[in-house]
């Protein structure tokens, strides 16, 4: 027999010494506040004794220990002597309310039942109620003010003046949180808001003082040299003006952790510097969750490049609803020996299987397939580094447009209910090799989506900030070996997204497609790589031209100068969410997709200009330039 129950049920009825402790301090102050309900009730009417009237007084005696007692054992069964004065909150008092609401329904019955000839006044349960409550309240208003008035004490010699950013939720919250803490060397001086309603106003006692274009002056005025920033509150923009703005008056701009990265566990209460996803970052993503739970909840979801940037953060979203089951898949046994390690830190064990496959391997593929059943498949595996994919165009036609139609078939075949294919920016009148394979795909997959039971979509979207590969990563070693930074060229242009932000898109895009359509992804205003570069320089507390420098080395074969969001004669059009357009249907024969996939498949192991000829004749808007030389010569910013 399981003993835990019992257990479980013994330990709510123990009693800690801090509950002792405060059952032995309430009995004298529940007491005077029953001699209290009395006395106003007979209105200060006292005998020459000074105590109430023998009427009074007869009552107050014989009822006393049942008022005292049945307030302590409620208190005590609901949990009030556990609250801690430092964190009481809104449902603490609630609690209270109702614990001497019970306590004073008790003395009522038992007055009834018992004491008939008594029969206290009703004024007397009302007065008790409500004094009880104050005074219980004031005494845990007063502890806290004592605490707090010494750790301010304290604050004042000892901790820097500091500024929070939004006189909001996320700005009372962080104060709340730098106030607590024991070990803060900050102190909030004032809050900085754009919102005109809430300057002059007040939180916790902390004045909204003024706009963030007052910053540098209000800061010199009160000594601040540090500013803090919820994360994820503010638009990149304004985190970029607000960066040179501090700069320029040695005032340094700190950003705190959101309580979404708290909850993960990824990051601690520390402020950190401003880094390249907040100057880029945006307005957060709103989920329609209830949208995304009802069709993923209880189905099996598989994920192909789970390894990847992209698909390892489509994992981490996806076990944060409650599929029955997540299949993680990839080729890569290192990677994913490290992703199921991460995984189960997180907290999801048992709920997912680690495959290792190859998407090209299509009697592997098969057996998970007709193994595992997937409901949802998100398709992320392909390659996507531009320049090698140009010198190995029948690999990128294998892995990317090949693959596709084989696991898009296997879909089909396998009744998945909706398959979420991830494309790319680079699909839009390409350039590349990859780009224009990750087009053929998306034209093999919407001509499935004319005839098939399965929700056959597909998302587009652009540059992931901070991928495996992407040009961050690339330009941070570059600055921490002492430069240069190499940029393609100062013209060159790209729209970017964080991990996440991409991720949650593509979940949301899945669960709204009914087959066919080509989800774009909005990512905003397109950033120079050169400025991205600069960026990056001055955050690492270095100068650009003094400290390190910044060399354009040309265009690398297959790159563009601007990425497009629109093949020639598609049009985008609103989906219900904000953030998520849908690319207009080209027609395309489906007879001319099945036989250029033939032809296809037939020449990958042919010269590159065969395979290149026929891409070609698939996409008359693909214009290859492999043969093209660098447009550009080495040379230095200026």
């Amino acid at each position: 027999m399981d003993s835990r129950p019992i257990s479980n049920w013994l330990k709510r009825f123990t009693i800690s010494r801090r509950q002792l402790f405060w059952m032995v301090v309430f009995l004298p102050i529940f007491c005077a506040i029953y001699y209290l309900a009395f006395w106003l009730r007979y209105e200060g009417s006292l005998n020459v004794d000074g105590v109430l009237g023998e009427n009074g007084f007869r009552m107050f005696r014989a009822t006393v220990l049942w008022a005292v007692g049945l307030k302590t054992i409620t208190f005590w069964g609901s949990g009030v002597y556990k609250i801690r004065s430092r964190y009481i909150t809104t449902r603490d008092v609630v609690n209270l309310a109702k614990a001497v609401t019970i306590s004073s329904i008790g003395l009522a019955l038992i007055d009834y039942l018992f004491f008939p000839k008594i029969m206290l006044p009703r004024s007397v349960f009302l007065i008790d109620w409500g004094s009880t409550i104050l005074v219980v309240c004031g005494i845990c208003a007063g502890i806290r003010m004592v605490r707090d008035s010494g750790r301010k004490f304290r604050q004042q010699g000892n901790c820097k003046p500091t500024f929070i950013i939004g006189a909001n939720e996320a700005g009372a919250a962080l104060l709340r949180m730098i106030e607590r803490d024991k070990n803060s060397c900050l102190r909030v001086v004032g809050f900085l808001d754009d919102y005109s309603s809430r300057i002059g106003t007040r939180i916790n006692g902390v004045p909204v003082l003024g706009s963030l274009a007052q910053m540098c002056v209000l800061a010199e005025d009160y000594g601040v040299s540090e500013v803090l920033l919820p994360a994820d509150e503010i638009p990149g923009k304004t985190v970029r003006q607000l960066m040179e703005a501090g700069n320029s008056a040695d005032i340094s701009v700190q950003v705190l952790p959101s309580y979404q990265q708290l909850l993960s566990g990824k990051v601690e209460m520390k402020p950190r510097p401003v880094c390249i996803e907040d100057l880029l970052g945006r307005e957060p993503v709103q989920l329609d969750m209830q949208n995304i739970r009802d069709w993923m909840d209880d189905r099996v979801l598989m994920v192909t490049g789970s390894a990847g940037s992209i698909g390892s953060e489509i994992c981490r979203q996806l076990l944060q609803f409650s599929p029955r089951r997540l299949i993680l898949v990839d080729r890569s046994e290192n990677s994913q020996f490290y992703l199921e390690r991460e995984l189960i830190k997180l907290g999801y064990a048992g709920r997912f299987d680690v495959v290792i496959a190859d998407i090209n391997d299509s009697k592997r593929i098969r057996a998970v397939m007709r193994e595992y059943q997937p409901d949802i498949l998100f398709h992320a595996a392909a390659y996507k580094h531009v320049p090698l994919m140009e010198g190995n165009p029948g690999e990128a036609v294998k892995n990317i447009a090949l693959a596709t139609k084989h696991l898009a078939d296997l879909a089909e075949e396998f009744n998945v209910g909706s398959f979420v294919m991830i494309s790319s920016d680079k699909a839009v009148n390409p350039t590349n090799v990859m780009g224009a394979n990750k087009r053929i795909a998306e034209l093999y997959v919407q001509s499935l989506a004319a005839h098939s039971r399965c929700h056959f979509v597909t998302v587009r979207f652009g540059n992931v900030l901070g991928s495996a590969g992407s040009v961050v990563p690339i330009f941070t070693q570059q600055i921490q070996n002492g430069g240069p930074v190499t940029v393609t060229d100062e013209r060159m242009q790209r729209y970017f997204m964080t991990i996440p932000e991409a991720s949650q898109l593509v979940i949301q895009a899945g669960a709204m497609g009914r087959g066919g359509e080509i989800f774009v992804l909005d990512m905003g205003e397109p950033v120079r790589i050169v400025d991205l570069a600069t960026d990056l320089v001055q955050l690492s507390g270095l100068k650009v031209g003094e400290d390190i420098e910044i060399q354009f080395t040309g265009l690398r074969p297959g790159e563009k100068l601007y990425e497009e969001l629109h093949v020639d004669g598609e049009k985008h059009l609103p989906t219900r969410h904000p953030k998520i357009m849908v690319a207009e249907k080209v027609s395309v024969s489906e007879q001319f997709i099945h036989d250029s996939f033939a032809r296809l498949e037939a020449i990958t192991e042919q010269p590159s200009p065969v395979i290149l000829a026929e891409i070609q004749r698939i996409l008359p808007e693909f214009q290859s330039s492999i043969s093209q030389p660098a447009e550009t010569p080495l040379r230095r910013a200026a």
